[in-house]
């Protein structure tokens, strides 16, 4: 539910004070909103595991149809979370170690990047801004689930990345219609107002699993509260927070030992063990980063 939807008393206030909420909420409700269509390199790979006769081998070929996918595969096939005894150098080890469905999330993550793409300089900027604070997100997402046990650490990886591509359609929606956009302030008041609506629109378009679209409502959602298990909205919840430091005022921020996102994975982590990890792990989130990137 969006924030509109949650104060309704100031709903014709912020409407007709801000165009562009007006209009994207408008298009939101009618379904007529452009929402960005999943990378076509990621559709074929999806169609492709998918297929009863699917093996590594026969996947392959789909992949190696884009060379800088392959070898970002091959590279994170032979990085600190997944390395093995042996080196991989061809695509079907990297597709064997890896797993075919660990293999479309990563994959899906790679070519997500063209999604954040604009026409206007200030609108460019913007979205390279969201790509370079979701990538860092799903870098730490990663890292988290590879030390927390229970959770896949690519499936952490794209769950990051993507919790805040609700946002996406609303930049594109101002660099279409460059004219309704009157100040920062409405861009921002708008993208808080249905990033998580907009979000979810986009998950279930593109078919992704319901727990991907607990991960965009909750993501900002510090102190929900709830008696279920650790699940990855937890961990991008948590990954978020650490990405923030250094960067805002983190006095502003709740600390991440209050989170009940973050009580729930005390017990294989404490807010000393959480800093140590980003700290030992400050490379492999960088390779990672620009593996993304």
């Amino acid at each position: 539910m969006s924030e509109i939807d949650n104060n309704p008393g100031n709903t014709a206030v912020s409407l007709a004070k801000n165009k562009l909420l007006s209009d994207c909420y408008s298009y939101m409700l009618s379904d007529k909103l452009v929402l960005p269509t999943i990378p076509d390199v990621s559709f074929k790979i999806r169609r492709a595991i998918n297929d009863e006769k699917a093996n590594s081998t026969k996947i392959a070929r789909v992949v190696q149809i884009d060379p800088s996918i392959t070898a970002r595969l091959i590279r994170i096939s032979n990085s600190p979370i997944y390395r093995g005894r042996k080196q991989i150098e061809s695509c079907p080890e990297a597709l064997t170690r890896l797993g075919l469905r660990a293999a479309q999330d990563i994959i899906t993550a790679f070519a997500m990047k063209s999604v954040f793409n604009a026409r206007s300089p200030v609108i460019r900027r913007k979205m390279t801004e969201l790509w370079m604070h979701s990538s860092y997100v799903g870098a730490i997402s990663a890292v988290f689930a590879h030390k927390v046990s229970g959770f896949d650490p690519d499936r952490a990886m794209l769950a990051g990345l993507l919790h805040d591509i609700g946002v996406v359609p609303i930049l594109t929606h101002a660099d279409n219609h460059p004219d309704i956009v009157s100040s920062p302030k409405d861009l921002a008041e708008t993208i808080k107002a249905l990033r998580a609506d907009i979000g979810v629109q986009i998950i279930q378009r593109w078919d992704f699993p319901p727990d991907f679209e607990d991960v965009i409502i909750n993501a900002e959602n510090w102190f929900i509260d709830n008696p279920n298990p650790p699940n990855y909205a937890d961990i991008v919840m948590v990954s978020q927070l650490h990405s923030y430091i250094g960067k805002i005022d983190i006095k502003k921020m709740p600390k991440i030992a209050e989170l009940p996102a973050y009580k729930k994975l005390a017990g294989h982590l404490d807010a000393k063990d959480s800093i140590n990890i980003l700290d030992t792990a400050k490379d492999e989130i960088e390779n990672i980063r620009q593996m993304l990137a």
